[in-house]
């Protein structure tokens, strides 16, 4: 009788299972880049790498030279999510969806929420001014400019203790010795300190040197001191 040979196939024993955008793929090494995923799913130009993950965690996005362990237990899924570019402030940002409000940007920009929002319009007409609950749509031609700008009003600094009427949405060290003291000796001798609380989103709290500014808001509070070592 003859001996038959049985044995495992190891044609596929070292091939790994991926989904990219619900196609499933093979890959034969444990590890694969967010740039292979790419290549390997032909993703978009403008669009960024996702590994999906269980609920109610959030998906992460893979940069292409990020790597991915394709060994660990389950099968690994990726998409690509297009984004859409825009500028704030000459900064720009990235956005995943076609529309994007007034309240989003500011938002996505830690501008402060009174402040107008402005969409640059070509020359010569005039800019937009984007209300918080209007859209604006990312996707026509060109890459939409926006930048904001403060309401001009007289807002209320405490400084220490005592309210003090401002008009500018910035405030510097020796502007709050001014109206602390009513003036600001500059000398080795005098020395000054000053400790904010209370302030806006791009600077909540903290404590002020010598050249800096800080944004302002209302009912900002600002702690100063003065002493003289002469």
């Amino acid at each position: 009788m003859e001996n038959q040979k049985q044995g495992a196939d190891l044609s596929t024993a070292n091939i790994l299972k991926l989904i990219i955008e619900g196609k499933p793929f093979d890959w034969k090494e444990q590890y694969i880049l967010g740039n292979q995923v790419r290549k390997l799913g032909n993703a978009p130009a403008e669009s960024d790498t996702f590994l999906a993950i269980k609920k109610p965690w959030e998906d992460e996005l893979i940069g292409d030279a990020d790597k991915v362990d394709l060994a660990r237990p389950g099968i690994e899924q990726f998409y690509f999510k297009r984004f859409l570019m825009l500028t704030i402030h000459g900064k720009q940002y990235k956005w995943y969806e076609q529309y994007i409000t007034g309240a989003e940007i500011k938002d996505l920009a830690a501008i402060e929420a009174t402040d107008q929002l402005w969409l640059s319009i070509e020359k010569p007409w005039e800019d937009e001014l984007i209300s918080d609950h209007e859209k604006v749509d990312l996707a026509r031609p060109g890459i939409e400019h926006f930048y904001s700008k403060p309401v001009e009003k007289t807002i209320t600094l405490i400084i220490s203790g005592v309210p003090k009427s401002w008009d500018k949405p910035k405030i510097s060290f020796k502007e709050v010795i001014v109206l602390a003291y009513g003036e600001y000796i500059d000398s080795p001798a005098m020395i000054y300190t000053v400790a904010y609380e209370d302030g806006p989103k791009q600077n909540p709290e903290g404590s002020m040197i010598k050249d800096k500014e800080v944004f302002t808001k209302d009912k900002m509070i600002f702690h100063a001191t003065a002493t003289n070592q002469s």
